[in-house]
């Protein structure tokens, strides 16, 4: 994987090609994720050559996520990136619920500066369009904390292009996070060419589709209704099938280029034009060292060959999640 530290878009900040994303350490999708198991995935990551560490305000109901992060780097803040988001927080019936009020993002910035020890972010992004709050009041708001310093840039996550163009206009984006891996490439419709176009960087999520790419799964495996991947397709019946059997066609150029299934699919992602950072999930040392192995993987010709051909027998798939 070339580039190993890149640019983030058209603003002064630089990020690892592998970022962490933290999510799973918040131990809401997961069970058994003890606080210890954080701190300790965080420092594996910051040891392996990660400086990208990917959390948001409502990663866990108390803030979970962001509290590790700080702890695992506790005085070495200065040779990583924290990159938040605001915009959506836990509710009294513990459900997720989107607010883009200029006034609840900037108390949410504020608490992720204090539980993350630090007081200013490289990375700020709305987390997700408020349907009921002009994307120009919540952008307004974000640029202001950017003008404040408690950013050093910008983003946008879940968003058409016609709400970043609008968030664009009222606040400068610097980055760009969607979903994207070999078998959901939605955005290289539209979105990366618009952030192409733009000088925005794409962070991309779910670069293993939740485990799927990683070539561990079987076909009678079967996901518990405690586990959120029985609500998608791309787990089910003959998709999920199909799916494992792409899977397949990627492990003999692994083999050749002598590296595993993840390491192969992480690298091609980081790879593709307009990827800026790939982030990954961990919840253990392991799965971490597991992970970065794919920042020392080049694809030659003939593996980007052999990808493309696979990507293009696969064809469409259905891949959202059911409500």
């Amino acid at each position: 994987m070339n580039n190993l530290i890149r640019r983030l878009g058209n603003s002064d900040v630089s990020v690892s090609a592998l970022g962490l994303g933290c999510w799973p350490l918040a131990g809401m999708t997961r069970e058994g994720i003890t606080r210890e198991d954080a701190i300790a995935t965080v420092r594996a990551a910051y040891e392996s050559g990660v400086t990208h560490f990917d959390t948001a305000f409502c990663y866990g109901e108390n803030g979970e996520s962001e509290r590790a992060i700080a702890a695992a780097i506790d005085g070495k803040r200065h040779s990583v990136e924290f990159a938040s988001k605001c915009g959506i927080h836990w509710g009294a019936d513990h459900k997720q619920c989107v607010n883009g009020q200029p006034d609840r993002l900037r108390h949410e910035v504020e608490e992720s500066l204090k539980r993350l020890s630090t007081d200013y972010l490289d990375l700020l992004y709305l987390h997700a369009p408020d349907p009921e709050v002009p994307i120009e009041e919540s952008a307004s708001a974000l640029r202001g904390i950017l003008e404040s310093g408690k950013a050093k840039a910008i983003g946008a996550s879940n968003m058409t292009v016609d709400q970043l163009e609008r968030f664009h206009a009222a606040c400068p984006l610097s980055a760009c996070q969607m979903p994207y891996n070999m078998l959901q490439r939605g955005i290289e419709t539209s979105v990366l060419p618009w952030c192409q176009k733009n000088n925005v960087a794409m962070v991309v999520y779910w670069p293993l589709m939740k485990g799927l790419l990683t070539g561990t799964m079987k076909n009678d495996r079967v996901f518990p209704l405690s586990d959120s991947r029985h609500k998608y397709p791309m787990f089910k019946g003959i998709e999920f099938k199909k799916n494992l059997a792409f899977v397949d066609q990627l492990r003999p150029i692994a083999n050749r280029l002598k590296c595993a299934v993840p390491d192969l699919v992480l690298a091609w992602t980081a790879e593709q034009a307009g990827i800026t950072s790939v982030l990954f999930g961990a919840t253990s040392p392991h799965q971490v060292h597991e992970n970065v192995r794919g920042m020392s993987v080049t694809l030659d010709t003939q593996a980007k060959n052999d990808i493309r051909e696979a990507i293009s027998a696969r064809g469409s798939i259905i891949g959202r999640r059911a409500v």
